[in-house]
């Protein structure tokens, strides 16, 4: 159950040696109805045999116990579902773009409170967390308008007597198994689309990050989703393979949708296999942040801060490589280190003045650790941080001399770490930067034209920040190439990752 003090939610401050502002408890009024701790099956709140925490990652105070749901809940999520569907996928676009449009206005006038979430569990600021909530609803609200747009086709035949016929059709029961460095916008990317489409969902959000998938299920109940569409099956760490594998193995599920590490990904590849279903994947990154010798450097430096830094750098497109001209790299340190001091500070998510709150877990600052003292160990020199602070606090860390062939360089992050490799020309940028078995985002900034279109079209990803650091958008197709993932979210293409092409023919005419 949750820590309640007269109906508030009771945040512990971190550690006091991050600043003395923070010996203070923080205590968050936030609306009772979206504090939840069952598991959401059939439009009902269900318990489960046993609980687990969820944690401050700035304090490791608990913040609540949530069900600990495991296969035989899956199971019975997967069977509400897949009842829903059959009533679910006959109405019309319009009347479920309605609903959908009702959850939209639900969430904005909700929006502080779920904001709020968000910072408790996640640990990001809160200005970011209350930016996360409007590009969540956000999702919503475009998809609630696809859901009229989903048209078929008519096919001129060769044969005067016959008609061909093109018909889009929901694919039918969803798993939607989410991260939890965002996580109200990787439910509402998936499932405004799902729904939208006709199809019903089975969510598992991360062990880390329940609180916001349970508090989107009440907004939607509000809203008037019907029971069996949307479901939130929670889970520890523990249980997640076996509930992960029912979503994934379950034949009466016809479509899986997972974001988070490649590794994973192809553990649910495999299962996915055994049944044949409809798979979306966004997975890992290792973004390539190019500055060329004609890039404006103050532009540079500002995509840089806001690619890198956003939520710590705990997002799957923040640039993880940093490749920088000769002929302006030391330009480009000095003035990165310089904004780094300026705009940078390390604190609880509540407090007015952080922009860096904690890494998710110990797990994640051992993992940045672990890649900067391999680097220093390597000849790498660090220009500014380094240290880990108590807890799950990192210090944000720019380090120059980096090669190649150094583990940052090589690896995904997914913490403030900025490694500075310096090159010489475009075609080595381009295969230094290409040579990751991944590709989701790449950044450059350059002022030569005719080099913005070479780059732009030989970066091999999904998603191209060109003289941009920040790419996310509901408009844009979001997803990558190679071990990146399959498939796309949000935009106009987003709905057909659930939506089935039905080619009729009508002879004897």
């Amino acid at each position: 159950m949750f820590r309640m003090f007269c109906d508030r939610i009771l945040l512990c401050s971190p550690c006091p040696q991050l600043t003395t502002a923070l010996r203070q408890a923080h205590t968050l009024s936030i609306a009772q109805g979206l504090l939840r701790s069952q598991a959401y099956v059939d439009g009902r709140w269900v318990s489960a045999p046993r609980s687990f925490p969820v944690l401050d990652p700035a304090t490791g105070e608990e913040l609540a116990k949530v069900a600990d749901c495991g296969a035989s809940e899956a199971g019975e999520a997967i069977r509400a579902a897949g009842s829903a569907f059959q009533t679910w996928k006959e109405r019309s676009g319009k009347e479920r773009g309605q609903l959908l449009r009702k959850w939209y206005d639900l969430m904005m006038q909700n929006k502080d409170d779920l904001a709020k979430l968000i910072t408790a569990e996640c640990g990001k600021p809160l200005k970011e967390a209350q930016g996360e909530i409007l590009y969540a609803a956000a999702f919503l609200e475009w998809f609630s308008e696809e859901s009229r747009r989903i048209y078929g086709d008519i096919i001129p035949s060769t044969a005067r007597d016959r008609r061909i016929v093109v018909l889009k059709q929901p694919v039918g029961v969803a798993s939607i198994i989410t991260p939890w460095n965002f996580p109200s916008a990787m439910i509402t990317r998936k499932v405004g689309a799902a729904l939208a489409a006709g199809c019903t969902v089975v969510v598992k959000p991360a062990e880390d990050t329940p609180l916001s998938a349970l508090a989107l299920a009440e907004v939607a109940s509000q809203a008037g989703i019907p029971q069996g569409v949307y479901n939130v099956v929670p889970c520890s760490r523990e249980r997640a393979p076996a509930v992960g594998e029912v979503l994934c193995t379950d034949p009466r599920v016809r479509k899986i949708s997972f974001t988070g590490s490649t590794a994973t990904g192809k553990v649910l590849l495999k299962y996915a296999a055994g049944t044949v279903k409809r798979v979306s994947m966004e997975l890992g990154g290792h973004a390539p942040f190019i500055v060329f010798d004609s890039a404006d450097v103050d532009k540079a430096v500002a995509g840089a801060m806001g690619s890198k830094f956003r939520n710590s750098g705990q997002t799957c497109v923040c640039a993880n490589r940093f490749l920088v001209q000769k002929g302006i790299h030391d330009i480009f340190v000095k003035k990165l280190s310089e904004a780094m001091e300026r705009e940078l500070h390390i604190g609880h998510g509540f407090e007015e003045k952080t922009t860096q709150g904690p890494l998710i877990n110990e797990r994640a600052v051992e993992k940045v650790e672990k890649q900067i003292a391999e680097a220093i160990s390597h000849g790498a020199r660090v220009v500014k941080g380094g240290k880990r602070l108590k807890g799950s606090f990192m210090e944000p860390t720019l380090l120059s001399n980096v090669t190649k062939d150094m583990l940052c360089a090589r690896e995904e992050t997914f913490g403030p770490l900025a490694p500075v490799i310096k090159f010489e020309t475009e075609e080595e940028a381009l295969t230094i930067a290409n040579s990751a078995p991944v590709g989701l985002a790449g950044y450059f900034y350059s002022r030569d034209l005719a080099q913005i279109w070479r780059v732009a079209e030989q970066l091999e990803v999904g998603m191209v920040g060109a003289n941009e650091g920040l790419l996310s958008a509901v408009e844009a197709p979001f997803g990558g190439v190679k071990e990146s993932g399959l498939g796309r979210e949000g935009s106009k293409y987003g709905i057909d990752e659930y939506l089935e092409i039905k080619y009729m023919c009508f002879g004897g005419l």
